[in-house]
């Protein structure tokens, strides 16, 4: 059969106002979140809401408090995360003290395409223009953290984000999962800007290790939220099998929930990473939960079918966001950095 004897169907496309009826309401879940972080937001000041810096002494209870918000909700987790690691690293590297009220994020990605450029004039201000992706809060947050490029490199700035300067694009945040958190590229046009930390300061220090097991908490609490139908499941009587996969569910959440609290237990006893073993500890952990991550996702649906997910927004959200936002993870490529430290092929 020639390519031109194959007939395709020709399917009418929907009116506007289907379509329109049909779309996923981003923009609703977007401002849901937004308005629960600004909550959250003045409950950390209010001492009401409490994340502990890191290698203070009590980052398990940060790292606590980071896995309860995002088992209530992934999308508010990635803002509440995004400012409270924002508030370590400004303490971390010095910055500017935050000003009451402000909701800071964290900008750091780097993947290919445009990126953000900072100069500096002759009276030796700062400004970054060009575009940052992945810009958690875009329209909630009122501060960034942003790394940008520089003659010297590659350096981290805290911008206001103010109407003149700074601009969402609309329409470069398309995921269904993580909606809410409103995660669309940036522009900036001049925008003034403080240098916090030396070139390549945002990294090179302890806490930037520290910070990605936050991210891992986060991942882990989204992880327990999915569990819940099986949980229901098997507390309904849905035999051998469902009873199963929660066995296997609670050992791999289990162990994740122990290994984050060693985690915090060995961050408190070396914050400034003299033993240097910060590198490796992250690897290990963000492995493990995302690992965990993909399993709790694969059996819970193996367990309790398309039931919980046609039926149950929540859930459907949950399993929808906990699937984008473990993509932080750089998978394969995280493991083969792991494979190396732990084969002295590669130091600390």
């Amino acid at each position: 059969m020639t390519e031109h004897a194959v007939r395709r169907p020709v399917v009418p496309e929907a009116t506007p106002e289907l379509r329109a009826a049909d779309d996923f309401d981003a923009r609703t879940l977007r401002a849901e979140t937004s308005a629960r972080f600004t909550a959250a937001v003045a409950a950390i000041e209010a001492g009401e809401l409490r994340f502990p810096l890191p290698g203070g002494g009590a980052t398990a209870e940060r790292f606590a408090s980071l896995q309860a918000t995002a088992e209530d909700d992934l999308c508010l987790a990635r803002l509440v995360e995004g400012h409270a690691d924002a508030l370590a690293i400004l303490a971390e590297l010095d910055g500017p003290a935050p000003v009451p009220g402000s909701r800071w994020g964290v900008w750091a990605a780097e993947p290919p395409g445009e990126r953000l450029s900072a100069t500096r004039d002759a009276e030796g201000r700062w400004s970054v223009s060009g575009v940052k992706q992945y810009c958690s809060g875009a329209h909630s947050c009122t501060h960034a953290l942003v790394t940008a490029h520089a003659e010297d490199g590659r350096r981290l700035f805290a911008v206001p984000l103010t109407d003149e300067t700074f601009q969402p694009v609309e329409g470069t945040w398309q995921a269904l999962g993580m909606a809410g958190s409103d995660t669309p590229n940036v522009r900036f046009r001049s925008a003034a800007a403080e240098p916090v930390g030396d070139v390549e300061g945002y990294v090179n220090r302890p806490g930037f290790q520290h910070g990605g097991i936050g991210v891992a908490a986060c991942w882990l609490g989204g992880a327990h939220a999915v569990a819940r139908p099986l949980r229901t499941a098997a507390g309904r009587g849905g035999g051998p099998h469902t009873d199963a996969h929660l066995g296997t569910v609670d050992i791999d959440l289990h162990v994740a929930d122990l290994l984050l609290k060693s985690a915090a237990v060995d961050i408190d006893a070396d914050p400034l990473d003299l033993k240097g073993g910060a590198r490796l500890r992250s690897l290990r952990v963000r492995g493990l939960v995302e690992a965990v991550c993909d399993r709790v996702l694969g059996h819970v649906g193996r367990a309790t079918g398309a039931g919980p997910l046609c039926h149950d927004t929540r859930h459907a959200r949950n399993v929808a966001d906990l699937t984008v936002y473990t993509r932080q993870h750089h998978a394969e490529r995280n493991l083969a950095e792991l494979g190396a430290l732990v084969s002295g092929r590669e130091k600390q």
